[in-house]
């Protein structure tokens, strides 16, 4: 593991914010309760006591049950908040809602929202801390550490590597914190897409910018293949789903013209026979499975770090 001092923020809103140190920190942390869990301890308390509310303004499956189920094996409590069926409904304010869950009890509050910029809107409305779920088309940071976490387990290693982001890196906010993060910790880091799904300014970043999938396979070590967000989207950005899979598709056949040991990665939910064939996605080079997994130890560290506390390492 990687040696650094300590993770002192009580809020996680974006890895642009974080150094190179401190995103380590957090992987290692979370190496520390996937060691647990393979140990078979799975329960943790060092979260007892402590109210862990989910307000999730967007419709999420694996993101709000790993946070939900985190929080719970670190000893806390939850509440998850439901738009539909709340005050919000009758006119409530986001900020009002917050702020009364903050007012029965909560200290970690966990934010999905379609605007950019709200949970780092609510650090300043409430004394708890807040855990970015995923804001608009801004950043999703448990995403990208749980990422990063696949790819230093099955490389050993992300300084030196090459990653291709692939698909819709216009509306993806899972590309930009991989992007933050993959940049700080040394990788080189290729998007790929059609041009009106990945433009040029991207350069600005430090990444480089392709468009046809077939010449960079050769040389890339992990691919991570975006989904295409239709539900972003106000205007057709490609002339069919037929042809976009016929130009940027993981299919077997691509799997083969990479390397030997080609990593990919998917963050769900997984387009099957869109993004990539079922064959690819449950294949011996895919790690869409182990990221679900690692997603589960990444938001347990992180859970625990903005409340200040670290993992306890396994003692055999």
């Amino acid at each position: 593991m990687t040696a650094t001092t300590s993770f002192n923020h009580r809020h996680l809103l974006a890895l642009e914010q974080l150094t190179r140190d401190e995103i380590h920190y957090i992987l290692d942390q979370a190496d520390i309760y996937a060691a647990h869990a393979n140990a078979g301890r799975l329960k943790h308390s060092v979260l007892n006591g402590t109210l862990v509310a989910q307000l999730f303004f967007e419709n999420s499956t694996r993101t709000r049950s790993s946070f939900g189920l985190a929080a719970r094996r670190l000893g806390a409590d939850t509440l998850d908040f439901s738009p539909s069926s709340s005050s919000i409904s009758k006119g409530e304010s986001f900020i009002d809602t917050a702020q009364n869950l903050v007012a029965m009890g909560a200290k970690v509050l966990v934010v999905r929202h379609s605007v950019p910029g709200t949970p780092q809107l609510l650090t300043q409305y409430t004394d708890a801390s807040v855990v970015n779920a995923g804001d608009g088309a801004h950043e999703h940071p448990t995403q990208a550490l749980l990422d990063l976490m696949t790819i230093r387990q099955r490389k050993g290693r992300i300084e030196g590597l090459t990653v291709a982001l692939v698909g819709d890196i216009l509306h993806s906010r899972v590309a930009r914190s991989n992007i933050w993060a993959l940049r700080k910790l040394g990788a080189r880091v290729i998007l790929c897409g059609p041009p009106t799904l990945v433009s040029d300014r991207w350069t600005t970043l430090g990444c480089e910018v392709r468009h046809h999938l077939d010449a960079i396979l050769p040389e890339v070590d992990v691919v991570n293949v975006l989904r295409i967000q239709f539900e972003r989207q106000r205007s057709a950005l490609f002339p069919s789903v037929a042809e976009y899979f016929e130009l940027y598709g993981m299919t077997q056949r691509r799997i083969e013209m990479g390397r030997d040991d080609l990593l990919l990665l998917a963050p769900g939910p997984i387009n099957r026979g869109v993004e990539l064939t079922p064959e690819v996605a449950d294949g011996p080079n895919s790690a869409i499975l182990d990221q679900v997994t690692n997603g589960l130890a990444v938001r347990m560290a992180v859970l625990g770090l903005v409340q200040g506390h670290a993992a306890a390492p396994l003692e055999f």
